[in-house]
């Protein structure tokens, strides 16, 4: 670990001499870019993130929205992209962990976490061995803590060959009483270090996220990995439960990223104030730890509380009752960050200057190109088949099998549908959830390919009943120092900005993640979304089909050639060539909104959004054994464009009543009749005179394509 040259001088500047060598790694690390932002802060006030439901919003370790005057919950999301390629298991394992804290350090319990993956072409072997091991690290680690995987996404592209992503949010539950923060609020409170003990693993991992990897990565930083220990964790959220019932804790901070020096100086620097603490009175696991070492290791499963002194021993009495470790490291003081080491001062600097004063940079943005118009020749039959059995449309049944998502008894619809429903019952609220984003799309045309995640996502909660009430983003990027990249992430931003704005969902909170660049090249700009939205009750249209009822869609149909733009969809990734991304709904809140209540209403049988694969793709996915769907488009559809193309803000509809759909959208979105429910169990398409037939069968063959080949 080195402080940049330009870093060292302006801290020389502040200190009025050289930093020692824990406050240079200090430095180094809380003034990451992956702690303090220095690429994208400035790029971030484009989101809104008030609201009357916003109770704490961007800057805590997890965002705070209010369902009503009591009920509460929190919205975190992490990144642990670089820990992920270099130790599969332990570096996605470890994403849940840190996020999990994020709940507990608000005073929430975690009920939901949703897991959002990409990876490099699912053909190549490497890629195949991420996933497995990613996916392996989630389960494991979440079934043990007990909190259910409920939604998220797997995407493979290409780009992501030397850098995959595994983004991983989690919702949590709390009343107004229970509410903390990690702002420090009084001289002379204690600060004490519960959980597990403080090895080696782990260190300098905030640096070692906002760098580049190198061809050596899965080797040389194998050190900056942390290893988790679930069940330290499901201990650990049990314990939180107590002490914050008991109205233990005056405020908290897990320790992430940079470990206790991060999690110590941030807390106090909320508060103004500072911290005087004795390094070696942390509880540690391996000997002769230096100070650094102890500073900055980011060993898994600890928490740093702000106690009053009449409270430590019953803190220290419910840690042990839990076999956790707990140590009284340190107080809360008037002024200064101060950490001795055996008598020795070892750090002594301004709180505030450690995480703000890091320096912003201003870089150089290159705007994308549009693509051209340039479609390939396709047999309708053969594009068909290889659409819906792409790694990206197939189905996903083998992730989210391996992950227990009844745990808690609060999961309504599970996942495999559109979006996931949660019930709180403590207001009987139906809370929806939906989280991802599209390579594909914002590879074409960041700023509108971002709206589209934005604007898919809302469709996801809308097909259930459900309006937007707040999101968090995970906004991953390439190497910002390259003008072109910095311009796609830029765009990306502002994309997801614009729509979550037009559809009143403010952005309570995130994670940026840049410098995800290998020797393959970079990623991506990829602006993962978590959206929650809110219904009343807990039920939902089923996204399968009936085996009768009128068939309708949401939307627009391609009816010529040259009506419709293909570009980011799934077709043009199988078959080759590009196009335009095409456009987006004018009235999204309007056709939100109105969606949500017409899943809702007496006639409804199945709702399913229209996204990734397009048409075919959907309607494939609502055909199952006893139930079919007989579909008949108009005679001039062009049949790449009225399949495939992946406008979003689209749904399929089957309903008894379809005048009262008509009369719903009217004047929001065209309504096209498709055809209707059968009892056979396949999907027949005529078109013109061409017509696909696939029975159930058939379809989950084609879908299975990821459980045939890790089976």
């Amino acid at each position: 670990m080195s402080l940049p040259e330009s870093d060292h001088e302006l801290v020389v500047s502040e200190l009025g001499r050289e930093p020692t060598p824990a406050e240079a790694a200090l430095f180094e690390n809380l003034w990451s870019e992956h702690c303090a932002y220095r690429s994208s802060r400035p790029l971030l006030s484009a989101f809104e993130s008030e609201g009357e439901q916003v109770v704490v919003g961007p800057g805590d370790d997890a965002a705070v929205v209010a369902l009503d005057e009591e009920t509460y919950i929190t919205m975190g999301i992490e990144s642990h992209n670089h820990p992920s390629y270099v130790d599969p298991f332990d570096g996605a394992a470890t994403g849940v962990g840190g996020i999990v804290r994020d709940t507990l350090s608000m005073g929430a319990y975690p009920i939901a976490l949703a897991d959002s993956l990409y990876f490099g072409a699912f053909e190549r072997e490497h890629s195949k061995y991420l996933f497995e091991g990613v996916v392996e690290g989630i389960s494991h680690y979440g079934n043990c803590i007990g909190v259910p995987t409920v939604a998220g996404s797997v995407d493979f592209h290409p780009d992501y060959e030397g850098n995959p992503l595994v983004n991983v949010a989690c919702v949590g539950l709390l009343d107004a009483e229970r509410l903390v923060t990690a702002e420090a609020q009084e001289p002379g409170n204690k600060l004490v270090l519960v959980g597990n003990a403080t090895g080696r693993d782990g260190l300098g991992g905030a640096s070692f996220a906002s760098e580049d990897l190198a061809e050596d990565a899965e080797t040389e930083d194998r050190p900056a990995v942390q290893v988790g220990d679930p069940y330290a964790e499901k201990l650990l959220i049990e314990a939180n439960e107590v002490l914050i019932e008991e109205g233990l804790v005056e405020s908290a901070r897990d320790l992430g990223a940079a470990g206790l020096g991060g999690a110590s100086s941030e807390m106090v620097a909320k508060g103004g104030l500072g911290a005087h603490i004795e390094l070696e009175r942390v509880h540690q696991r391996e000997p002769n730890m230096s100070a650094l070492e102890i500073l900055l290791a980011e060993s898994q499963e600890r928490m740093c509380y702000e106690v009053t002194p009449e409270n430590v021993d019953r803190v220290q009495e419910i840690a042990e009752t839990f076999d956790l470790g707990c140590s009284v490291i340190g107080e809360v003081t008037e002024e200064h960050y101060v950490c001795t080491f055996e008598g020795e001062t070892v750090v002594d600097v301004d709180a505030y200057f450690l995480g703000e004063g890091a320096p912003m940079n201003d870089l150089e943005v290159e705007e994308s190109e549009v693509p051209e118009t340039d479609l390939p020749e396709a047999d309708l039959e053969d594009a068909f088949e290889t659409v819906v059995s792409s790694p990206n449309t197939a189905s996903k049944e083998w992730v989210y099998r391996q992950y227990d998502h009844e745990v808690g008894v609060r999961t309504s619809v599970p996942p495999g549908d559109d979006a996931a429903i949660i019930a709180i019952r403590e207001n009987e609220t139906g809370l929806a959830i939906s989280a991802g984003a599209a390579p594909n799309w914002t590879s074409v045309a960041p700023f509108e390919g971002a709206k589209a995640v934005a604007l898919e996502n809302a469709t996801n909660l809308a097909a259930k009943g459900a309006t937007p009430l707040a999101a968090v983003d995970c906004l991953n990027g390439g190497n910002p120092e390259k003008p072109d990249v910095y311009g796609g992430f830029k765009a990306t931003v502002d994309g997801l900005a614009e729509m979550c704005a037009e559809l009143s969902a403010p952005v309570v909170g995130g994670n940026v993640s840049l410098y995800n660049d290998s020797p393959s090249g970079p990623i991506p700009p990829t602006p993962t979304l978590a959206l929650v939205g809110t219904k009343e009750g807990y039920d939902a249209p089923p996204l399968s089909a009936a085996s009768e009822g009128e068939l309708l869609l949401v939307g627009d149909l391609a009816l010529e050639a040259g009506a419709f733009r293909l570009g980011g969809s799934e077709y043009l990734a199988r078959l080759g060539g590009s196009d335009e991304f095409p456009a987006l709904p004018e009235n999204p809140a309007e056709l939100i909104e109105t969606l949500a209540s017409v899943a809702d209403a007496e006639g409804t049988l199945a709702v399913h959004d229209v996204s990734h694969g397009g048409l075919a793709v959907s309607l494939a996915e609502m055909v199952e054994d006893g139930a079919g769907l007989a579909v008949s488009l108009p005679g001039d559809a062009h049949a790449a464009g009225a399949l495939f193309h992946e406008q979003p803000g689209r749904a399929l509809i089957q309903t008894t009543d379809p005048e009262s759909v008509r009369e719903a959208f009217d004047g929001v979105a065209p309504v096209v009749t498709l055809g209707s429910g059968t009892d056979d169990g396949t999907l027949s398409i005529e078109l013109g005179d061409q017509e696909l037939t696939a029975d159930a069968d058939e379809i989950g063959s084609m879908r299975s394509v990821i459980d045939a080949e890790l089976e």
